[in-house]
């Protein structure tokens, strides 16, 4: 893809404050490893009365994207600033119906990762079995797998079924977060897929395993929701963007 021209005096600070936070996101996911190639999304509602979004151009690695290449779209996946890129219309299925039912929910994270994906297919699901299911259980929903997400008629079962929850597991599919920034979200998702993780290499030594007791599993869980509240932008966030400047700097281009 040819390089983008940046946006950012087209855009209000805000607006571009997002997409900065974003594209960052993208790349961190990246980093990371749980990206898919092109085929999972990650969207931030842009600051405004408006109900726009930001979305990865569709056939842009993850670790490519920058904040100029994020392309604004509608709730219905229509393109509401120029931009030389198209968008995977189907993509946007579960992030559109999600940030419509969620007004808290600025941004959408959804990842394939392998360990997500892997729990996904495991009947119990989330096992509380570590410090890191503890917070995942804490806010966490079920959905249950109906093909590649292409239908409008599933948003409404989607959009139940996650509820007022943060953590959703895609059966057979993978994970999704939401979160009121880019950094909550992406916080929380690196907490499930860390928990996923553990739970695929603790089944696989072939051990019993020791569950964390309800007693202390609830008291855990109550703490978490006072934990994880803004940890992401006031803690973590900042020292994740210094590690994307170390290791992939220009995705605030």
């Amino acid at each position: 893809m040819a390089p983008t021209q940046s946006v950012k005096s087209n855009v209000s600070p805000e607006e571009w404050q997002q997409r900065v936070d974003l594209a960052a996101a993208y790349r961190l996911v990246a980093l990371y490893g749980w990206d898919d190639l092109v085929f999972t999304h990650l969207t931030a509602r842009v600051p405004g009365p408006e109900h726009h979004f930001l979305i990865n151009p569709y056939g842009m690695m993850f670790d490519e994207i920058t904040a100029s290449s994020l392309v604004k779209v509608d709730l219905d996946g229509n393109k509401v600033m120029d931009s030389p890129y198209s968008i995977n219309p189907a993509g946007f299925t579960i992030h559109s119906c999600v940030h419509a039912a969620r007004e808290d929910a600025r941004c959408v994270l959804h990842a394939h990762s392998i360990n997500g994906v892997a729990v996904s297919a495991q009947k119990e699901g989330v096992l509380p079995i570590s410090q890191q299911a503890t917070i995942v259980l804490a806010s966490l929903a079920y959905h249950d797998y109906e093909g590649i997400a292409l239908r409008d008629d599933e948003k409404p079962r989607l959009v139940r079924d996650l509820g007022q929850k943060n953590f959703l597991m895609l059966r057979n599919h993978g994970l999704l977060t939401v979160g009121p920034t880019v950094a909550d979200a992406f916080l929380f998702l690196y907490v499930f897929e860390a928990a996923c993780m553990i739970q695929v290499r603790a089944l696989a030594g072939s051990r019993e395993l020791v569950p964390v007791a309800k007693p202390i599993l609830d008291g855990v869980q109550q703490a978490a929701q006072q934990v994880t509240r803004g940890l992401g932008g006031s803690l973590a966030w900042p020292g994740l963007l210094r590690k994307l400047d170390r290791s992939n700097p220009g995705y605030a281009d």
